[in-house]
């Protein structure tokens, strides 16, 4: 396990005039810094209500990848050149009370960044068929349904899976299932990723509570279950990147320490800057893209 510490003012210099004469030297070094154009850097440690409320375009296409009205994706075709494919799973403690909307600000950035993004809506808990194993069969689906999308001119050279939260979670146990993939990604990158369920269902927290019912009841109960869900059992895909806010309140920093995987802390990040196209954390994110990609 590789672990990595990032300040925020390895990125985000204090002084505004200043950051504004980097981040036009950024743009012209790499179209990976696109995306800036488009959202104001923001304060770290921001709230769901602001990811929820930022600008984006929609997608360009929805695809089914099954037969339930869950089972689609929506695709962002790359704005200027093209870095790479990216598998997005969007999180929300596996509940069907949050969907794939609130990704779009995500997936509308890193299109305009140069990617390809195959956003993954999938059954949840809640939802029919929803629940372990049935919502990791379809992110499973999912991903492999990218093999469809040459007509769109979405190739799998330089495929990430990248997932934030919950779907970090079922992005790492993906590449860690590469027997069950019929596209071989470059890369996989957890956000916020839960790593482990059977510690993370022992918290106390509303996401942490919500675990068992995923899991369709406790470890002690769904030892097996609890086995086959947890990624370190099935040999994690190589490289792996955790990426992870030291002030993080819904998924606790450990949870980013796996073995074999390279953990990149971001200090002062928490829960959903990842996911804010704004925030140092996602330029982090940028980073590891643009460098494994």
């Amino acid at each position: 396990m590789l672990y990595i510490s990032i300040k925020h003012s390895d990125l985000l210099p204090s002084n505004a005039l200043f950051y504004v004469f980097n981040l036009v030297i950024l743009l012209s070094l790499s179209s990976a810094w696109a995306a800036e154009e488009n959202y104001i850097p923001v304060e770290s440690d921001v709230s769901f209500e602001s990811v929820l409320d930022l600008p984006f375009r929609e997608s360009d296409y929805q695809i089914s990848y099954g037969n339930d009205p869950f089972q689609f994706g929506r695709l962002w075709l790359p704005v200027g050149g093209r870095l790479g494919t990216l598998v997005f799973i969007h999180g929300g403690c596996w509940l069907n009370e949050y969907n794939i909307d609130h990704a779009q600000g995500l997936s509308t950035a890193l299109a305009s960044a140069g990617y390809a993004v195959w956003s993954l809506e999938y059954r949840r808990t809640g939802d029919e068929g929803g629940g372990w194993p049935g919502t990791f069969d379809d992110i499973i689906a999912g991903i492999n349904k990218t093999l469809d999308l040459a007509p769109y001119g979405v190739g799998v050279q330089d495929l990430a899976l990248v997932g934030h939260s919950a779907g970090g979670h079922l992005a790492v146990l993906a590449g860690a299932h590469s027997d069950r993939l019929t596209v071989e990604p470059d890369l996989v990158v957890g956000l916020a990723a839960i790593t482990n369920v059977t510690s993370y269902s022992l918290g106390e927290n509303s996401c942490q509570q919500a675990t068992p019912r995923f899991m369709g009841g406790v470890a002690e109960e769904r030892e097996e279950a609890f086995y086959d869900a947890n990624p370190s059992n099935h040999g994690i895909h190589s490289p792996t990147f955790l990426l992870q806010g030291d002030i993080d309140q819904i998924v606790p920093p450990e949870q980013a320490l796996l073995p074999d995987a390279t953990t990149v802390m971001t200090s002062g990040a928490g829960h959903f800057d990842w996911v804010h196209p704004g925030t140092a954390a996602y330029r982090n994110l940028l980073g590891i893209l643009s460098a494994e990609l």
